[in-house]
């Protein structure tokens, strides 16, 4: 299986959504606060799996999840910043006062 029919899961305990590339694993590193507020603090994919659209599926499907799960969102991550950037259309998302 390829990492496209791979789902973004949640890992609470590590606090990151992990993305199964077979021997590897793709992650956005999280923390929610008590008021519904999640902050996406880094993303890292392994070094064989850069530029082929890993970061950009795994950054999408977490945007997904904070949606389904009504969280407000702070992209504290660079790379989650410039994905809101070229996809304007999660920028619904942020939390009240917080731009990208």
């Amino acid at each position: 299986m390829g990492w496209e029919e791979s789902r973004v899961r949640d890992n609470s305990d590590r606090k990151r959504f992990e993305l199964d590339l077979g021997q590897k694993t793709a992650y956005v590193d999280y923390i929610i606060n008590a008021k519904g507020v999640i902050y996406l603090t880094h993303t890292e994919v392994p070094s064989a799996w850069e530029g082929q659209g890993v970061a950009s599926d795994m950054v999408h499907q977490v945007l997904q999840e904070v949606d389904r799960r009504g969280l407000r969102l702070v992209p504290l991550c660079p790379y989650v910043a410039s994905y809101l950037r070229r996809h304007a259309e999660w920028k619904r998302l942020l939390a009240e006062g917080f731009n990208v």
